[in-house]
């Protein structure tokens, strides 16, 4: 481990984390972004401000878990590289309590977003019913966000018992009721460490199918007679691509904040590069996947939900999104220098982040309006509530828990992942 620093100097920096920004940013884009959404929504035209609830909801919370589930593929691959980054990834799981929340306020516009309540389909027979639906996927949600949680308990756990002493307060009372009688033994550790590769497997396995499930009931439904096979998998890989795009900027953004320059170096820029470099070009693929399907069926009911987004109004939208998720990060990060700048870096993930974000735009705005794309006060505004959320969360998490973990950095410099 690094001289300059050593195993308590790290515990402490990751302990003290400045987090002054997150919260104040995050607290005033919420309550501004928020307020604007509840006097929107009982405005003159609510279903806009629903709409935009709507895409937002999947937006972050596929950020939420595609974080999470990249650290639990660490877990399962031994990936020891991201281990000075690895917190980073996992505290957007503090998001998830407030996505289950904001799932039970989205359900109070469903009138505004679902067409088949109004308009059943027969051929979905009971699947599309309100009552069937929401219990569904709110159960989805609160495995999904209970096992991530319990995978991210599991592996602070080790940090919070080397610090329960230099706490006080609120934190040590925490600290305390998390360890319990946890001594730090290296049989206590290793029976850990099995335990967080067992919940890694299970928070994968649990995520690709039941996100699918709510890629189709939340997004799929809203276009009732259209039908994908690969669109739940289009849906939780783009959501393990924001959870990257987001760690990498949250990587550029703590760095030097908790002064880890020594720590968080050229190997953890270029692996990180090169897993969103993939993920870019696997999206692109599954797109081609669809449409080419799509398109040698010729069926009416599936040709209509691409034709309207690639031959109407929608389609300058469709090409900014193949940009940004596809293209120019792909030519961006596929030089190896671009990858372990941080500037170039952090910019080409930041294009990809939102990218995905206009993506979820295309995905939900064109199945529940007859206008083209609009982008104004309603958009922008309650968007930057949800990174508010987002952020506060995020900030609460830094605020409580060691983000930096000394064992996982010493593993890393142990291997030369530095």
């Amino acid at each position: 481990m690094s001289a300059q620093y050593g195993r308590d100097g790290f515990l402490q920096r990751g302990a003290n984390a400045p987090t002054g920004a997150l919260l104040a940013g995050g607290t005033i884009l919420a309550v501004l972004g928020l307020g604007l959404f509840v006097a929107l929504a009982m405005g003159d035209d609510p279903g806009r401000a629903w709409r935009m609830y709507h895409v937002n909801f999947l937006f972050f919370t596929g950020v939420a878990l595609g974080g999470s589930v990249f650290a639990a593929t660490q877990k399962i691959t031994k990936g020891v590289w991201a281990g000075p980054i690895i917190r980073f990834a996992e505290a957007g799981v503090a998001f998830l309590p407030v996505s289950i929340v904001l799932f039970l306020v989205l359900f109070l516009g469903k009138h505004h977003l679902f067409p088949w309540i109004e308009h059943p389909t027969p051929a979905r027979g009971n699947w599309l019913t309100v009552s069937w639906m929401f219990w569904r996927d709110l159960v989805s949600l609160l495995v999904l966000a209970g096992v991530a949680i319990a995978f991210v308990y599991n592996d602070v756990k080790p940090d919070v018992a080397d610090l329960r002493n230099e706490v006080s307060g609120w934190r040590q009372r925490l600290y305390e009721r998390i360890t319990g009688g946890y001594t730090g033994t290296p049989e206590e550790l290793q029976r850990i460490e099995t335990r967080l590769v067992r919940l890694s497997v299970a928070l994968c396995l649990l995520y690709a199918y039941l996100f699918s499930l709510l890629a189709f009931d939340l997004v799929m439904s809203l276009a009732p007679y259209w039908v994908s096979n690969l669109f739940g998998a289009f849906m939780f890989m783009g959501a393990v691509l924001t959870g990257l795009t987001m760690l990498g900027l949250m990587t550029v953004y703590w760095r030097g904040r908790l002064g880890m320059r020594e720590v968080i170096g050229r190997q953890q820029f270029h692996d990180l590069g090169k897993l969103i470099f993939g993920f870019s070009i696997f999206w692109a693929y599954l797109v081609f996947s669809q449409v080419l399907v799509i398109w040698y069926g010729n069926l009416r009911e599936e040709t209509s939900f691409v034709f309207w987004r690639l031959w109407s109004d929608w389609r300058p939208i469709s090409i900014m999104v193949g940009l940004m998720v596809f293209l120019i990060p792909f030519w961006g990060l596929i030089w190896v220098k671009s990858k372990i700048t941080p500037f170039t870096f952090a910019l080409f993930a930041l294009i990809s982040f939102l990218g995905v974000w206009l993506e979820r735009y295309l995905l939900v705005q064109p199945s529940l309006t007859e206008q083209g794309p609009a982008f104004g006060l309603p958009e922008f505004g309650i968007s930057l509530g949800f990174l508010g959320l987002f952020l506060l969360a995020y900030g609460l998490f830094a605020r409580t828990f060691p983000m930096v973990s000394p064992r996982l950095v010493e593993k890393a410099e142990a291997t030369g992942h530095h």
